[in-house]
Formats: C-alpha cells, sequence, structure tokens
C-alpha cells in the first residue's frame, strides 16, 4: 500500500475516531452540564490545570519520537517504556502529597481529594504512550479509533449514572480515570508489542534529543492553554472559571475535531516526505486547505448562533459563556488552520523551533492573561485570541524556511473557504434578524444553519472546483 493510501485511510479512522468520539462525549458533556452547575464544573477544572502540567513531563515526548524516528529498535521502545513508567510513578507519589497545599492555595478543601484521585492519571499515560506511538507510525488508526470510541462511551455512561444518583463532581473525576483505564486496556490488546528488560541509556539520551523538545512544547502549551483557567479560579473563583471552561470547551471541542483529525495523521505522513520537499510542501498545503473547507464555516455559525447554541444544549443559567464563547471564535479560526506548522517542524526533525514558537506564545499568552483576570473572563478570552495573531507570522516565516512555500499561496488556498464563509454568515445573520422572537431557538439554530450550509457549499463548488472534488473524494473513502 503506497504511502498515500496509507495515509487516506489513517485519515478516514482518525475521522471517524474524532467525530465518533466527540460526538458521544459532547452528548455526555451537554448532559452533565444541565445536570452539575458552573462550580462543580470549575472544581475539577481547576484540579485538571495542575494535572495537566504534571502529564507534561511523563513521556518525555517519546511517543512522537517513535513515530518520527526512521530507524526504531526494541531497546528504544524499552527504553521509552519503562522511562515513563518511572517518571509517572514519582509524579503520582509527588501530587497525592502536594495536593492539600494546593488545595489550601486555592482555598478549597474540596480541591484536595479531587487532585489526589486524578494523579492516577499519570499512570495511565505511562502505560499508553508507547503503544500509541507504534500504531500511529504503523497507520494503524483504525485501532486507535476503536479504543477511542470504546473508552469515551464507557466513561461517559458511568458518568450520566454517577451524576443522576447525585454524586456530583465525582462523576466528572470517574469520566476521566475511566477513560484513561479503557484507553490503556484496548490499546495493550490492540498491540502485540511488550516490553521487555533490554534497556539502554544511549538510547533514553537518543530520544530525548528529540523527545525534550516535544515535552518542552507540551509544558507552553500547558501554559498557552491551561494558564488562564488557574488566574480566573484564583481570582474570580471556581464559578466564573465553570463558566469560562464551558465556552472554552467548545473551542477545544471544535479545533480537535477540525484538527487533530488530520494532525494525528500527518506527522507519520509528513515524517515520510521529509527529504522530498516538493511533495511536503503540496502535502501542507492540501492539509491546512482540507482544516479550513470545515472551521472556517463552522466557527462563523458559531459566532452568529452562540446565544442559541449555549440556550439549547447547556440551558439558560449558562448564559454568561455566550460572549467568551464568541470572541474564543476567532482564536479558533487561528488555531484550527496553523497546527500544522507544528507537525512540520516534527517531521523536518526541527522540535526546537516548534519549543520556539511556543514559548513565544506562552510569554505572550500569560501576560495577556495577568493583565486581563483583572477586567474578567471575557478579557482573558480576548487575550487568548490577540497572542494567537502575534505568534503566526514567526511560525510562517519558520515554515518557510523548511517547506519553501510562497505566502501568497499559502493564502490564497484559503480564499474559497473564506468567501462561502462569508456569504454563509451574511444569509444567517438576515434570517435570523427576520425570525429572531417569533421562533423558538431550537427552530433558529435549524433554519439558520441549514440555509448557511446550503450557500457555503455552492460557494465552494463554483469557485474551488478541485477542493470540492478533493471532499468529495475523502466521503467516498469514508463511506467504503
Amino acid at each position: 500500500m503506497t504511502l498515500q493510501k496509507k495515509a487516506t485511510k489513517g485519515l478516514v479512522w482518525s475521522f471517524l475516531e474524532r467525530w465518533g468520539g466527540q460526538l458521544i462525549s459532547t452528548s455526555i458533556f451537554l448532559v452533565l452540564a444541565r445536570l452539575l452547575g458552573p462550580e462543580t464544573f470549575g472544581l475539577v477544572a481547576l484540579a485538571s490545570v495542575f494535572i495537566a502540567f504534571m502529564t507534561a513531563f511523563v513521556n518525555q515526548g517519546f511517543a512522537p519520537a517513535i513515530v518520527q524516528k526512521e530507524e526504531l529498535s526494541d531497546k528504544h521502545l524499552n527504553t521509552a517504556f519503562w522511562s515513563s513508567l518511572s517518571i509517572g510513578s514519582v509524579l503520582f507519589i509527588a501530587t497525592i502529597a502536594s495536593a492539600g497545599l494546593i488545595a489550601q492555595l486555592f482555598g478549597e478543601p474540596d480541591l484536595k481529594p479531587v487532585i489526589r484521585w486524578l494523579s492516577v492519571t499519570f499512570l495511565f499515560i505511562a502505560l499508553e504512550s508507547v503503544q500509541v506511538g507504534l500504531l500511529q507510525r504503523g497507520f494503524a488508526f483504525k485501532k486507535l479509533a476503536i479504543r477511542s470510541l470504546l473508552s469515551t462511551a464507557i466513561s461517559g455512561v458511568v458518568s450520566l449514572i454517577m451524576a443522576l444518583l447525585g454524586f456530583g463532581v465525582w462523576s466528572l473525576v470517574a469520566q476521566q480515570l475511566i477513560n484513561r483505564g479503557v484507553n490503556v486496556l484496548v490499546l495493550w490488546k490492540a498491540s502485540t508489542w511488550r516490553p521487555g528488560r533490554d534497556v539502554s541509556f544511549e538510547h533514553f539520551k537518543e530520544l530525548s534529543s528529540f523527545g525534550v523538545n516535544v515535552m518542552g512544547v507540551n509544558i507552553l502549551r500547558f501554559f498557552n492553554q491551561r494558564s488562564d483557567d488557574f488566574l480566573i479560579g484564583y481570582f474570580l473563583g471556581t464559578t466564573a472559571l465553570g463558566y469560562y471552561t464551558v465556552a472554552y470547551r467548545l473551542l477545544r471541542l471544535m479545533v480537535n475535531i477540525l484538527t487533530n483529525t488530520t494532525v494525528s495523521v500527518a506527522l507519520p505522513a509528513f515524517s515520510r516526505l521529509q527529504s522530498k520537499p516538493a511533495q511536503l510542501r503540496n502535502a501542507f498545503y492540501k492539509a491546512t486547505q482540507l482544516t479550513s473547507f470545515i472551521s472556517f464555516p463552522a466557527f462563523t455559525a458559531v459566532l452568529l448562533l452562540a446565544p442559541q447554541f449555549v440556550e439549547v444544549l447547556f440551558g439558560e443559567n449558562w448564559s454568561p459563556s455566550i460572549p467568551i464563547m464568541q470572541v474564543l471564535v476567532f482564536a479558533g479560526i487561528l488555531q484550527s488552520v496553523s497546527y500544522f506548522n507544528g507537525t512540520v517542524m516534527l517531521a523536518k526533525g526541527k522540535p526546537s523551533w516548534r519549543l520556539f514558537t511556543n514559548f513565544l506564545n506562552a510569554i505572550l499568552n500569560v501576560g495577556g492573561f495577568i493583565v486581563a483576570v483583572r477586567y474578567g473572563i471575557v478579557a482573558v478570552a480576548i487575550a487568548v485570541a490577540v497572542s494567537g495573531y502575534i505568534v503566526m507570522p514567526v511560525s510562517l516565516t519558520l515554515i518557510r524556511k523548511l517547506t519553501d512555500i510562497k505566502i501568497s499561496q499559502y493564502f490564497r488556498q484559503y480564499l474559497g473557504p473564506l468567501a462561502g464563509s462569508v456569504a454563509m454568515g451574511t444569509v444567517i445573520a438576515l434570517i435570523k434578524q427576520v425570525i429572531a422572537g417569533q421562533l423558538p431557538p431550537l427552530a433558529i439554530l435549524i433554519i439558520c444553519s441549514t440555509a448557511g450550509l446550503v450557500i457555503y457549499l455552492g460557494i465552494i463548488t463554483t469557485v474551488n472546483r478541485d477542493l470540492s472534488k478533493r471532499v468529495i473524494t475523502l466521503v467516498k473513502h469514508a463511506a467504503r
């Protein structure tokens, strides 16, 4: 099977994994949002801040190193596994010991047991990292998709039952732990590799030379994506954090669906093309344009229909999340198309370049959050969007050095999706103005979304037939 066929097949399964998993998890999340209040979500979000920070240290970036490395031996895999498990165990013990101090810092005594239970996550991540790397390297995305769908469904059902029985915050904690646990079980069932005792410090250094930059990126990504949670929780409290978490959850949901689907396939595919610059450049163009085809209209719809989305999906008591959601749309559009920049850097063996761009973004984000948090949660959302647009030119300059892309061609590929989204947004705004107040929110959502989608697809088919054909081909592969 050729690399193109492997990548296409992997893309389809990754697409099914993301969309199927997100459909299940989102449905469960919507029900939980109606059963549990903002303070409950805020408490778990605050605990997850510390778990997310420590998680960056668990696998040392070994999984991407396994995917990227051309020559791979059992010693590499054994060394990566036992190193990850050792570090995960140390972090597990350290987090349990420090949970009380963290709870005192925020004046939230209920935070202590939540952090302690969530620290089990470190052990699960250590057990799965090498298996994930091997399956991605072999384009075994069908197995990864089955794992994700099973873990999401089982953990979601358990959390719903617990919420209905009145377990409150523990239904959210159980959801995370069961999700990780099922992940590990399915991965080890799907993979034939098992760890041996043959480890080597030399192989550890070899993997770490690549992985340390990936780990650095993960740490900086934490500051980019979670320092706002920390500051909101500290200065504004868990209720405000709950409102912000729901809005940001929608952003992350959309970005995950629209980018992680192709990013997970892009790294092994780009890595195989690292010595073929023309083919890599062409693959980069196609990946970013395909993402923009979906992300531009999706975020446009959220921007204009956020009040109806929130009322229908979460309920009126979550209305403070609406302006946050609308501001984060602008961050989401940028994130969806710029995700592949870091993937190209990894594929070309330049993880330090990706580390640099994430460091710059982290500095801007943290500085912006510190200033903005004094003015409320909407101001924090604005800081998220602004920092991304400042870093984008730097990231594109580095990509140009690696792949020799033409900046004019890079932006030209977005003209079709942009034109279609503008036309779609105009139609939605006009229809909404006419029927607002006359129909319930759900009816407004259905009518506006349907009309907008028809207009968007019509524009794309007219102005960019190549993109339309590529999407149709991908849909046919998925159908088969």
